[in-house]
């Protein structure tokens, strides 16, 4: 996993169409109005303790997570039961679902090729953040990526 990296504070603006894309028969005779919108008011609660990773490595794949996906990752949220959280097990970042069940935690992959992470006594377990969007292309492969 790429090292996290803050968010730029600068506005990051495209144009919103705000007419809903439905799955079904599009509407021609709706309006398609566009106005503005900066994608961090929509993806940035928190901006000083946000922050951008890169996921690394298939263990999340059934929670949508893939190799090379880009994360939005806030550090102001309490990790809550069934949140995915980015977590420092012994000083190495991982991305899993927070369990807590009867006062005994585990991280949850989703990959069944994958253990889920119980902390042993002594095991150093820090929750780092709380992944809130998760970006990926869709179709076309940006070169960046």
């Amino acid at each position: 996993m790429d090292a996290p990296a803050p968010l730029s504070l600068q506005p990051a603006v495209c144009r919103h169409v705000q007419v809903p894309a439905h799955c079904g028969f599009p509407s021609p005779a709706e309006d398609h109005a566009q106005k503005r919108i900066d994608l961090n008011t929509v993806l940035i609660q928190h901006p000083e303790a946000t922050f951008y990773m890169r996921a690394r490595g298939e263990s999340m794949r059934d929670a949508g997570i893939s190799d090379g996906d880009s994360l939005v990752v806030d550090r102001a949220l309490e990790a809550r039961h069934g949140d995915i959280v980015v977590a420092v097990v012994d000083g190495d970042f991982t991305i899993k679902t927070l369990h807590r069940q009867d006062g005994q935690v585990r991280l949850q992959a989703a990959n069944p090729a994958f253990q889920d992470i119980v902390p042993r006594h002594g095991q150093e377990l820090l929750i780092w953040g709380v992944v809130t969007w998760v970006l990926k292309p869709a179709g076309r492969h940006p070169a960046s990526r």
